[in-house]
């Protein structure tokens, strides 16, 4: 298990370009938050798909390490996509992650993104991530 504090130290200082900030971890589960500006958005004044995604894999990913701890080279092997309806350009994209499965070599979660004071989520994602054998 890693805290909070530990995830957000392992963040700024291991993967500093990380551009989202961890609002939650609960057992197998996490909430982030993705501040949007206008570089996120795509013509038509939505937030664009690609940062939806990386959002979705950013908060499996913390999911992930809170739960089994610091697995820096925890890979994705699968993201499952589905866009929902359009997001509002803004508010934040707040994801809450759930991890379905977690395994010695595999674990599954799913996410679900939502604008910030939504109760419909705009998209959804169920993802995988290969976890490398530890000694």
């Amino acid at each position: 298990m890693a805290s909070k504090t530990e995830l957000e130290h392992f963040f700024a200082t291991e993967f500093p370009q990380a551009d989202f900030v961890i609002e939650e971890l609960g057992s197998r589960s996490a909430t982030i938050r993705k501040c949007i500006t206008e570089a996120h958005l795509r013509p038509g004044g939505t937030v664009s798909g690609p940062v939806l995604m990386e959002v979705a894999d950013a908060a499996l990913y913390v999911a992930i390490l809170a739960e089994l701890g610091l697995v820096a080279m925890a890979v994705t092997t699968s993201l499952n996509f589905n866009f929902l309806r359009k997001p509002d350009s803004n508010r934040d994209i707040i994801a809450e992650c759930t991890l379905m499965k977690v395994g010695k070599a595999l674990v599954v979660g799913e996410v679900s993104m939502y604008s910030e004071g939504d109760q419909e989520p705009v998209a959804h994602a169920v993802g995988s991530y290969a976890i490398p054998p530890r000694n």
